[in-house]
C-alpha cells in the first residue's frame, strides 16, 4: 500500500511541475526586436572619424639615433645599474 501511495504522489508531483513549466512559456516575455540603430555601428564610425582626424597630429617621427646607438645606451644604463647594485650590497 506505502508503494503505490509514493508512486501516486511522484506521479503526481511530476505532472504538477511539467504543468507549471508549460504555463511559465507560455507566459513568457514578448521578444523585443533590436532596435535598426547598432550601438557598435556607432562606436566603429565614431573610431573612424576620430583615427582620421589624429592621423596628422600624431604621425610617428623617425629616431634621431640608430638602433646600435640605442642599444648601447641601454646596455651601459643596465651596466651602471648593476655597478650601483655591487657596491650597495657591499656596505654593511
Amino acid at each position: 500500500m506505502r508503494k503505490r501511495l509514493t508512486w501516486l504522489l511522484v506521479t503526481l508531483g511530476i505532472a504538477a511541475l511539467v504543468r507549471r513549466l508549460k504555463r511559465r512559456g507560455r507566459h513568457a516575455e514578448p521578444v523585443v526586436a533590436a532596435p535598426t540603430d547598432d550601438p557598435a555601428d556607432e562606436l566603429r564610425r565614431r573610431l573612424a572619424e576620430s583615427r582620421s582626424t589624429d592621423e596628422g597630429e600624431n604621425a610617428p617621427t623617425p629616431p634621431e639615433t640608430t638602433v646600435e646607438e640605442r642599444r648601447a645606451d641601454v646596455h651601459d644604463h643596465g651596466r651602471a645599474a648593476l655597478d650601483d647594485m655591487r657596491s650597495s650590497g657591499e656596505e654593511p
